[in-house]
């Protein structure tokens, strides 16, 4: 088949596809279009309690956009909690190059200087493409995900999708939605158009942690 592009990438997602490699060492990519996919509601994210009091505490630090391959690299790593994954060398390249052209995201959550968290995804008009996240800390991942909905809701977006539903996504709301209702609210996301004037800016992730802090 042919090498992933940037115009392919987009081309896949504005059409509900997405590709995936079956474990790191395999060269072949797989397109995927599930019956159901996983859409997180931007405006009725829930945000637990716990969670909440550990934005609050600002034991992280966030950042968008200044570690993209490294945060991609990390969710790609093997260990005792991932045995394989499906983030192959062309993928990582791939999604580097989206990152460089604007379509591709990575918000990131930093201690002490270093990177202790994050996710990536790919972002066309008003939808954001949630592709995978890690964690080296306890709770990482989902301040970097709480900080990724205020940037979306900020800017006006309107889907977030997760691609499938799992436990760990459950928490915050996340909705199984039948493939023809997804598609209709993907064509309708993909002609908004989000304010670039706080699109994954640092101003986006201040003012989102600013108005966290204010939850009881």
């Amino acid at each position: 088949m042919d090498r992933l592009t940037p115009d392919l990438l987009l081309t896949a997602y504005a059409n509900g596809y997405f590709p995936m490699a079956k474990e790191h060492d395999d060269p072949e990519i797989y397109w995927f279009h599930p019956e159901e996919r996983g859409v997180l509601p931007l405006k009725e994210f829930n945000v637990p309690r716990g969670l909440k009091r550990v934005m609050k505490s600002h034991a992280f630090s966030l950042k968008v956009d200044t570690a993209f391959r490294e945060v991609m690299q990390a969710c790609a790593e093997l260990n005792e909690h991932r045995k394989e994954t499906w983030i192959n060398p062309e993928i990582v390249e791939a999604y580097t190059q989206l990152h460089v052209l604007g379509h591709a995201h990575s918000v990131e959550t930093w201690r002490e200087g270093k990177l202790v968290g994050g996710l990536y995804g790919v972002s066309l008009g008003g939808a954001f493409f949630g592709e995978s996240m890690f964690s080296r800390e306890s709770e990482a991942s989902k301040v970097a995900l709480v900080t990724l909905v205020e940037i979306l809701n900020e800017a006006g977006y309107e889907l977030l999708d997760t691609q499938y539903v799992n436990p760990h996504l459950t928490q915050f709301g996340v909705e199984a939605m039948p493939q023809r209702r997804y598609m209709t609210k993907l064509e309708k996301a993909l002609n908004a158009s989000p304010n670039p004037s706080t699109l994954f800016s640092t101003v986006s992730v201040r003012r989102g942690l600013a108005s966290l802090s204010s939850v009881k």
